[in-house]
């Protein structure tokens, strides 16, 4: 059984906080709660998609194995974060495998729950929609950051993301593996050293998986001023 603390993220996540309000305490009441040992497999690429999951607490990768073997690093999801919506809701297997990066906690909602109250009520097909825009708003802010901020920016607003806060001090937790980061900002690991390196002058202290962050509304300024300027401070 969840803990209340947990159920607020879950509420707080996009999937969850678009839907109906009256359908959200049913639906968290028959959701899956798990924990996971950093390693461990949620599911396998080509297995049956049977759930919809939110990210609790830690972190979660998505990844393809590659015809030569090697892993190609698809997405990777912290908390508040859902996945696995349309595979679930369409029956059809995963096309990647999922794997918690960090000790975490995962909210599986399995997809019959969710078809059988989309069949109730319509307006939880417009709450999948709304998702699915968000994960598209955010695939097309990542090609945006490519294309328009410097690998710094591109890192300060990953970190800006991470806040539970809006303004002032905050402390956000990363995977141990900074690789991950790397993969979803679009850089090479080298060039995300250097990245934190250069945000030092911006108030972030990276200390093992943990970027203290001396003040919001300066980190926010950085990630939002013209590269150039970015690069002058560098």
């Amino acid at each position: 059984m969840a803990h209340e603390a947990q159920k607020a993220i879950a509420r707080n996540s996009l999937l969850i906080r678009s839907l109906p309000e009256q359908h959200v305490d049913a639906l968290l009441s028959q959701a899956v709660w798990r924990s996971y040992d950093r390693g461990e497999t949620l599911f396998l690429q080509e297995e049956k998609a049977q759930a919809i999951h939110v990210v609790i607490d830690g972190w979660v990768k998505l990844f393809r194995m590659t015809p030569t073997g090697s892993e190609a690093v698809v997405s990777v999801f912290t908390r508040g974060e859902s996945f696995g919506e349309a595979v679930a809701l369409r029956n059809t297997p995963y096309p990647v495998s999922a794997e918690a990066v960090t000790p975490c906690e995962v909210m599986h909602i399995p997809s019959p729950v969710f078809v059988s109250l989309m069949r109730r009520d319509p307006e939880i097909c417009i709450s999948i929609l709304a998702t699915t825009f968000g994960h598209l708003h955010s695939l097309v802010a990542q090609l945006e950051q490519l294309k328009a901020q410097t690998g710094a920016q591109r890192v300060a607003e990953f970190l800006l993301e991470l806040c539970d806060c809006d303004t002032g001090a905050c402390e956000v937790t990363l995977p141990y593996d900074k690789m991950l980061i790397a993969g979803r900002l679009g850089m090479k690991p080298e060039s995300l050293s250097r990245a934190f390196s250069r945000l030092k002058a911006a108030g972030v202290t990276v200390k093992r998986n943990h970027a203290e962050i001396e003040d919001i509304a300066l980190l926010r300024d950085y990630a939002e001023s013209d590269p150039a300027d970015s690069w002058s401070k560098s």
